[in-house]
């Protein structure tokens, strides 16, 4: 069973780290563009603000998560950027202080959900484990594309577990999203983690196999990285495909990064 306070304090840890790199910025340097077409770093906070502000709804409020899915069902393929975009108006001191405001109330809410209770979302629905999972691998991701509209490289830690975890278990959310039946057998990974040991996921003996750094499978799974420029090993043709299609967020295909692109 997933120990839901260390995964607590893991999303604490990776909010607290893309904070101390936006704290000091200026405001006009929110303007920045990050590589997600059409979005600043503003709208980067702007998007984590309002996803776990929703987030919290989900955990304390069903009735009023219902009405945010109901006023998203019209425009399914645009409400995302359009809430990033409503966020990013606010000035950046305002933006700031709302996303620090909704984190805490997003720990506060998942520590109190009763044990075996599913929480509703814009997919199926998960426990509280799940949710504070999905909410560190997106502030992680969205915490890349700030680290690189800035120039700065991140040290990747521990909390890559549970990325790499989530980017494992929708492997066949990801056929699904692309219209494509997922492969039967399941698939190996082994990672090696930043201190050195090994992360692994899958049948020993499973024919199709991805070795390689966990940060660079971080990498691949979130599409903040094209897989040219990544030092993962594939071993068959099906798990090679899934690199290709894999997404640990939710909604529609993402269109990634170009090759090259960070060089």
């Amino acid at each position: 069973m997933a120990d839901l306070e260390a995964l607590l304090a893991d999303f604490t840890a990776e909010c607290d780290d893309l904070d101390r790199r936006i704290a000091d910025l200026d405001p006009a340097e929110w303007q920045r563009d990050t590589p997600a077409p059409g979005w600043t770093i503003a709208h980067q906070i702007g998007h984590l603000t309002w996803t776990d502000r929703v987030a919290v709804l989900a955990a304390t409020d069903a009735r009023a998560f219902d009405r945010e899915v109901q006023a998203a069902l019209p425009k399914a393929l645009t409400f995302v950027d359009e809430a990033a975009e409503h966020e990013a108006e606010t000035p950046p001191p305002e933006l700031l202080a709302a996303w620090r405001r909704d984190r805490l109330a997003l720990v506060e809410a998942l520590r109190t959900v009763p044990a075996g209770t599913k929480l509703p979302w814009f997919g199926p629905p998960m426990s509280a484990a799940s949710m504070v999972t999905a909410r560190l691998m997106e502030t992680w991701a969205h915490g890349q594309d700030v680290a690189d509209a800035l120039g700065q490289t991140r040290e990747p830690t521990a909390r890559l577990k549970n990325v790499a975890h989530l980017g494992v278990r929708t492997r066949d959310f990801a056929y699904m999203t692309h219209g494509r039946p997922a492969p039967a057998a399941e698939f190996r990974i082994e990672l090696t983690a930043p201190d050195g040991d090994v992360w692994s996921w899958g049948p020993a003996d499973a024919s199709q196999r991805i070795t390689g750094p966990a940060l660079d499978f971080c990498l691949a799974v979130t599409q903040r990285r094209h897989l040219d420029d990544l030092a993962l090993r594939v071993q068959g043709a099906e798990a090679l495909e899934w690199l290709g299609l894999a997404q640990a967020f939710a909604g529609p295909p993402g269109t990634g990064r170009t090759a090259g692109q960070f060089d």
